[in-house]
């Protein structure tokens, strides 16, 4: 990938590369107050650099494939010029995918003026009816001994609106603002297989099935002759067979002539007792 801001990282191999219509993209807003660090933090990713002095009014977008999780994506990185208040939302509400808000730690008022995006993040996803993932990132974080906002501040800001937080330093090492970027690329994904479709799950019905033996002879008392089964253990089975009703027996006695039924059992179709 070329870049204005000088050599650019390495890119991904020749054997890696996908074309861009096959790749996923990912398309990020760093949003905040003038002077925050947006231009900074967005050139440091791009090309390892840290630049201190940028052009305020000066807006663009950048592209960068970036492989995250061994999966490849196309990053799109819109650095906006707001000056002290969100203007013209519409450009980057309905354009991006992820939200990146920043406030530098030693300005309370960049983290005053936050509050203002994350309302409009928070309106224009309720009236979507789609959530967004936003990430609110505390910059500077190499001005510690001149911090005005302290991470507590952060958290309660970040709960109260249900997004991630994170305190880097544009200025410092590359791996931590890396970090935040693919997090994003990662808060992304998730946000995305939470939408995905349910596939309905069928469940098919497993039913018992009873086994019997060949019936043992014994020995009755009144000279009848009876029968004994040893049952096997239950196997279960998806489709059974339908069942029919064993024929019953009369059988005279000796003694007397009255009739008796045999004990009736229910058998699998096509086994009968007589």
């Amino acid at each position: 990938m070329s870049s204005m801001f000088g050599k650019p990282r390495a890119a991904p191999s020749a054997a890696d590369r996908l074309p861009h219509s096959l790749v996923p993209e990912c398309n990020v807003a760093i949003l905040g107050c003038r002077g925050a660090g947006k231009s900074a933090l967005t050139v440091k990713f791009l090309t390892k650099r840290f630049i201190s002095e940028y052009d305020p009014n000066l807006e663009d977008t950048y592209t960068s494939e970036e492989i995250v999780d061994q999966q490849p994506v196309l990053l799109k990185v819109m650095d906006t010029a707001d000056q002290d208040a969100p203007l013209n939302c519409e450009r980057y509400l309905h354009w991006a995918n992820v939200f990146l808000v920043v406030y530098s730690i030693d300005n309370k008022k960049s983290f005053e003026g936050c509050h203002q995006y994350l309302d409009i993040i928070s309106l224009h996803s309720k009236g979507i009816q789609h959530n967004y993932p936003v990430l609110l990132l505390g910059n500077k974080l190499d001005m510690e001994q001149y911090r005005q906002v302290t991470k507590s501040d952060g958290q309660a800001l970040a709960a109260k609106y249900g997004c991630l937080l994170y305190e880097v330093s544009a200025c410092l090492d590359f791996e931590s603002v890396q970090h935040v970027f693919h997090e994003a690329v990662r808060e992304m994904r998730r946000e995305m297989e939470k939408s995905l479709p349910v596939r309905p799950l069928f469940i098919t019905e497993e039913r018992p099935c009873l086994h019997m033996v060949t019936p043992t002879p014994v020995a009755s008392k009144h000279g009848l002759a009876s029968c004994t089964f040893n049952t096997l253990s239950t196997v279960n089975y998806k489709e059974i067979p339908s069942v029919a009703q064993a024929k019953l027996v009369t059988v005279k006695s000796s003694r007397a002539q009255s009739k008796r039924k045999a004990p009736t059992l229910t058998l699998l179709k096509g086994f009968k007792i007589f």
